[in-house]
C-alpha cells in the first residue's frame, strides 16, 4: 500500500455561510473562518474542504457561480481569503477549494453570452437544443423538481439545467470549455490550495444525443441519470484533466459522484488510472431512500449498512481509496439519523466516530458534527432557506395536493437545512454564530449542545474526536490495515477487524440502546491487547472473549497476534 498524504489526513468541511460571522451581518464568512482556525487545530485536523465562496448569485448557496476567480462579496475578499490561506498553512492546515464545473451561474458572462444569438463564440459553452413536438427537448427532471430544460425566448431554444434553471450545464464536449475550467483550476492551485472537492463530476459526459428516460405513470418528468452520471467520455475528461493540471501538483482530489458502484469507483480512484484520490460515493447515505429517490423514505437496515460499507472496504482494498463520511452540507445530521438524538446522543455521536473513522479511508467531519449538533424541527416551511426543500414542498403541496404536515416530516428527517443551521459556538443569543439576525434561524438546542460547553467537559464528543485523530496520527494501522467484519449477522452490533502485520483492531460498535453480548469469534487468539479508545469507563482486564455491551457502545482494541 502506497503511502500519501491525503491517506493519512483528516479533513474537516466548512460550509462558510453557516460557520461564523465576523460582521455582524447574519452570514458566514472568511474572516469568521479566520478567528476560528485555532479551534481547527485544537481539534487535530488536517484539512478544511471549504464549501465554495466565489462570485454568486446565490440561487443554490454558493454553487451557483458567476465568476470563478473572485470572491462573494458576503464572504469578504480576495486579501481576506489569501489571508485566510496563509494562517491555514501557518497552523499546518491544508485547504482543498470546491471546484463546481458541471454547470455555471445564468449570470455567468459565458452564459450571459451564449444566450444572445445560436452563432456567439459561447453558445457552444452550453447544452442547448431546440424543442421536440412544441415541448422539451427530453423527458429529463432536475434534481431541483421540474423539467431539466429552460426554454429562452432569445434564440427559442432550450438550455440543460440538471439542478436549478439558474445553473445551466456545462458542455464538456467543447474542448474550449475544458481548458477554460484548467485555466481556473490552475489560477486556484498557483495561488497555493492544496487540492480540489469536484461537484458531481460524474455528471459532466452526457451520453450522445440526450436520450429520453424511462416514462412513469403519471409523471411528466423522469430521471434521466443513465444518460449523464458515469457519460460515456467521463473519464476521458478526468484523465485529460490529471494529464493538463492535476499531475504537476502535490495535492488531494476528490470527486462528487453519486450513483457509483465500487466497480466505477476504481475506475474513477485507481492511481494507474491517473483520474482522482478518492470520491464520496452515496449508497450508504441512500439506504433510508426507496425507489422514489430521496424523499421517499423507508427505514435503513444495519444489515444493509454493513453490506454496503463492507463491500466498498473489501472491494477497493489495494486498488484505489475510501473516503469516510456520515455527514456534509447536503445531508441530514448523523447523530439523528443514525444515532439517537435524544437520551444517548453523546454515546451515539462517539459511537458513530468510531465506527467511521476506524475504516480504511480518509474521514471527514463535518461542522458541529464534532460536537454532536442534531437535526432541527422548525415551526414551518417559511423558516426553510434550500432550494431543493422548497421546490419539494411546493410540488408535493400545491400541485400534487399532499398534506403539508406529512412534508415536512420529510423535511425534518432528511432536508438538507438540517446540516445548514449556524454553527453552535456558546450559549449566547443565535449560538454566538452573530451579533445580528441569522440567514437561518438557530437549532433551539444550542443552549445545551455548543462548542463552549464541549471544549470545558473532557468526556465531550469534541474531545472524544480530538482523540480519534490523534490515535490516527499514532497508528498506522487504522490507515492502512486492511478490513474484515465479524458478527456479520448481528442485528444490533457492527463489530470489524483491521490488520497489518503481527496486530490487529478489533473495532466494536452497538448500534442500538439495547445491551447485546459481543462475542469474540473463536479464530481470532491474541497475545496482548490494548484498549485504544470507548466512549464508557471500561475496565481494561477485562476478557475480550464475552462483552455486554451498553446502549451506543463503542470500543477499540489493539492485539498483538499469537
Amino acid at each position: 500500500m502506497e503511502r500519501a498524504w491525503w491517506k493519512e489526513a483528516v479533513v474537516y468541511q466548512i460550509y462558510p455561510r453557516s460557520f461564523y460571522d465576523s460582521n455582524g451581518d447574519g452570514i458566514g464568512d472568511i474572516r469568521g473562518i479566520i478567528a476560528k482556525l485555532d479551534y481547527l487545530k485544537e481539534l487535530g485536523v488536517d484539512v478544511v474542504w471549504l464549501s465554495p465562496v466565489y462570485k454568486s448569485p446565490n440561487d443554490d448557496n454558493g454553487y451557483d457561480i458567476s465568476d470563478y476567480r473572485d470572491i462573494m462579496d458576503e464572504f469578504g475578499t480576495m486579501e481576506d481569503w489569501e489571508e485566510m490561506l496563509e494562517e491555514m498553512h501557518k497552523r499546518g492546515i491544508k485547504l482543498v477549494m470546491d471546484l463546481v464545473v458541471n454547470h455555471t451561474s445564468d449570470e455567468h458572462p459565458w452564459f450571459i453570452e451564449s444566450r444572445k444569438s445560436k452563432d456567439n463564440p459561447y453558445r457552444d459553452y452550453y447544452i442547448w437544443r431546440p424543442g421536440k413536438d412544441g415541448k422539451e427537448p427530453n423527458n429529463w427532471e432536475s434534481i431541483f423538481s421540474g423539467s431539466a430544460w429552460e426554454y429562452d425566448e432569445t434564440t427559442e431554444e432550450y438550455y440543460l439545467h440538471l439542478f436549478s434553471k439558474k445553473q445551466p450545464d456545462l458542455n464538456w464536449e467543447n474542448p474550449k470549455v475544458r481548458r477554460e475550467v484548467y485555466d481556473i483550476m490552475k489560477f486556484w492551485l498557483d495561488k497555493g490550495v492544496d487540492g480540489f472537492r469536484m461537484d458531481v463530476i460524474n455528471m459532466i459526459s452526457k451520453t450522445p444525443g440526450l436520450p429520453d428516460g424511462e416514462p412513469q405513470e403519471g409523471k411528466k418528468y423522469v430521471s434521466g441519470s443513465k444518460y449523464f452520471m458515469n457519460g460515456p467520455r467521463v473519464h476521458e475528461f478526468l484523465q485529460e484533466m490529471n494529464r493538463e493540471v492535476l499531475s504537476k501538483y502535490d495535492i488531494m482530489t476528490v470527486g462528487e459522484t453519486p450513483g457509483v458502484t465500487p466497480r466505477e469507483g476504481i475506475l474513477y480512484t485507481d492511481p494507474s488510472r491517473h483520474e482522482l484520490n478518492m470520491v464520496f460515493q452515496f449508497e450508504h447515505v441512500d439506504l433510508d431512500s426507496g425507489p422514489g429517490g430521496k424523499w421517499d423514505i423507508r427505514p435503513w437496515s444495519l444489515a444493509d449498512l454493513k453490506k454496503t460499507m463492507t463491500k466498498w472496504q473489501k472491494e477497493l482494498e489495494g486498488k484505489g481509496w475510501n473516503s469516510l463520511y456520515l455527514n456534509n452540507h447536503d445531508q441530514p445530521r448523523a447523530v439523528s439519523r443514525f444515532g439517537d438524538d435524544g437520551k444517548y446522543r453523546v454515546e451515539s455521536a462517539k459511537m458513530l466516530a468510531t465506527f467511521l473513522h476506524m475504516m480504511q479511508g480518509t474521514p471527514y467531519i463535518y461542522q458541529g458534527e464534532e460536537i454532536g449538533m442534531t437535526n432541527v424541527r422548525f415551526p414551518s416551511i417559511e423558516y426553510y432557506r434550500d432550494i431543493e426543500t422548497l421546490n419539494m414542498y411546493k410540488e408535493r403541496v400545491e400541485e400534487y395536493g399532499e398534506d403539508p404536515q406529512k412534508v415536512m416530516e420529510k423535511i425534518y428527517y432528511k432536508g438538507r437545512d438540517n446540516a445548514r443551521t449556524p454553527m453552535q459556538w456558546d450559549d449566547s443569543e443565535n449560538a454566538g454564530f452573530t451579533t445580528g439576525t441569522p440567514w437561518i434561524p438557530v437549532n433551539p438546542n444550542y443552549k445545551e449542545i455548543n462548542v463552549k460547553e464541549a471544549l470545558a467537559d473532557p468526556n465531550s464528543v469534541f474531545h472524544y474526536y480530538k482523540k480519534l485523530i490523534q490515535l490516527r496520527k499514532q497508528h498506522d494501522i487504522i490507515v492502512y490495515g486492511t478490513y474484515d467484519l465479524i458478527l456479520e449477522d448481528d442485528p444490533y452490533i457492527y463489530a470489524y477487524t483491521r490488520t497489518l502485520g503481527n496486530e490487529k483492531l478489533i473495532v466494536i460498535t452497538n448500534f442500538s440502546e439495547k445491551t447485546p453480548v459481543f462475542r469474540l469469534p473463536d479464530d481470532i487468539t491474541y497475545k496482548t491487547k490494548e484498549l485504544l479508545i470507548s466512549n464508557y469507563d471500561v475496565d481494561e482486564t477485562e476478557e475480550l472473549k464475552e462483552i455486554r455491551l451498553r446502549p451506543w457502545e463503542a470500543r477499540v482494541y489493539k492485539i498483538r497476534l499469537s
